[in-house]
């Protein structure tokens, strides 16, 4: 697998949809979970799914007349490269910024801070 890339909003859209569904999933189950919501027309999942399979995300066999799609990149690996992407940009990979600019944002309570010192203290004993 070659290096991940950030992908547009539409197309994490209908990631999310394959990876809230048990493999292999269909055109059909994203228009019905995704389609109607966005007011997406087939042609635009349709699309959608395309560029998905030319990024290496996902994978397509034929069945018959339709198509079944298959997640090559999980959803955890792309949210630790989405994660690690958001700290090395805008927070020169550090962390305490990150805390500190949710913190500082009110965007994080004192209890967050406690459970975050819990989990750190569990992680280097």
């Amino acid at each position: 697998m070659g290096t991940i890339k950030k992908l547009p909003e539409a197309e994490f859209e209908v990631m999310k949809v394959v990876w809230a569904n048990e493999p292999p999933i269909t055109t059909s189950i994203i228009m019905e979970q995704l389609g109607k919501e966005k007011r997406w027309k087939p042609q635009t999942v349709l699309t959608l799914m395309l560029r998905l399979v030319e990024r290496g995300f996902i994978r397509t066999e034929k069945n018959g007349k339709e198509r079944t799609y298959f997640p090559i990149i999980s959803k955890e690996e792309y949210l630790k490269f989405e994660t690690g992407d958001f700290i090395e940009r805008f927070h020169g990979n550090s962390f305490v910024s990150l805390v500190a600019t949710l913190y500082n944002g009110k965007k994080l309570k004192d209890s967050d801070l406690d459970e975050l010192a819990k989990w750190l203290k569990e992680r280097g004993d």
